[in-house]
């Protein structure tokens, strides 16, 4: 059996030590046909993300508008919309 790994997906192998009140609580979030290891980084992930907030987008929107928008946005924004 030959398995293809791709390589723009790495992953780092780390031994940590649980309690055992720690993988209990592990394994019963584990969903469905998911394994321990994937378990576990999820349920990090899940806490990190709940912890620090959501992320800020990686992009930036383009549009019309000025081309100060971000700096005086506040500004623009308290000024009254028209319609075209």
């Amino acid at each position: 059996m030959i398995v293809f790994i791709p390589l723009e997906v790495m992953v780092a192998r780390r031994t940590i030590n649980l309690s055992d009140n720690v993988e209990t609580i592990a394994r019963e979030a584990a969903r469905t046909g998911e394994s321990f290891s994937a378990t576990v980084s999820r349920l990090i992930v899940e806490a990190a993300e709940s912890e620090r907030g959501p992320k800020r987008p990686r992009y930036v929107g383009a549009g019309e508008g000025p081309s100060d928008l971000g700096r005086a946005a506040e500004r623009y924004l308290d000024q009254p919309v028209s319609a075209r």
